[in-house]
């Protein structure tokens, strides 16, 4: 049986997203992406061309970069869904100014009631040096928090480093 939530961390360019995507593909369910990234600059642009050549064909595409409720609530148990990822849906929400005490529970709940099993990526940031600015300290904490909340809910969780898995919780399929 396939876990109702994997949780996929690491590291920038780790291969988590590499990772996320062949476990999705592994199944015989219907693709969908939860992108979370705005494009606000062409550096963005062609990381968004990058990963969408990546994944190839039989995705259908949903971006949500702030409430991803409405997109998981039309699921059902004949699809599955990858959230990529939840840096930027944290990002989105910090710059945006918005309230992380009611967007984080509104988040979490909107997975545990998905019917669709669902995978998200999501970056550890807490391996680094002390940021140097408040704004970054901030999200280390805010990152760390949500980390943990996922993985606490999540049936699986790895841990992926140079394109490495590590199971840290569960089983993979």
């Amino acid at each position: 049986m396939y876990p109702d939530l994997t949780f996929v961390l690491g590291g920038a360019a780790s291969g988590k997203s590499a990772f996320a995507e062949q476990l999705v593909v592994s199944t015989d369910k219907k693709r969908t992406y939860l992108a979370t990234s705005q494009v606000f600059d062409d550096e963005m642009q062609d990381k968004v061309q990058r990963h969408i050549a990546q994944r190839g064909a039989g995705w259908a595409t949903v971006e949500a970069p702030f409430d991803l409720g409405p997109a998981l609530t039309n699921l059902t148990q004949d699809d599955i869904c990858l959230i990529d990822c939840a840096t930027m849906w944290l990002t989105n929400h910090m710059l945006a100014e918005h309230d992380l005490e009611q967007a984080q529970p509104a988040l979490l709940h909107a997975v545990k009631s998905c019917r669709a099993p669902i995978v998200i990526v999501s970056n550890e940031v807490g391996h680094g040096i002390v940021p140097e600015n408040a704004l970054s300290r901030r999200f280390r904490e805010a990152q760390g928090r949500l980390n943990i909340a996922l993985a606490a809910q999540a049936d699986l969780v790895v841990q992926v480093t140079a394109g490495l898995p590590l199971v840290l919780k569960g089983q993979l399929p």
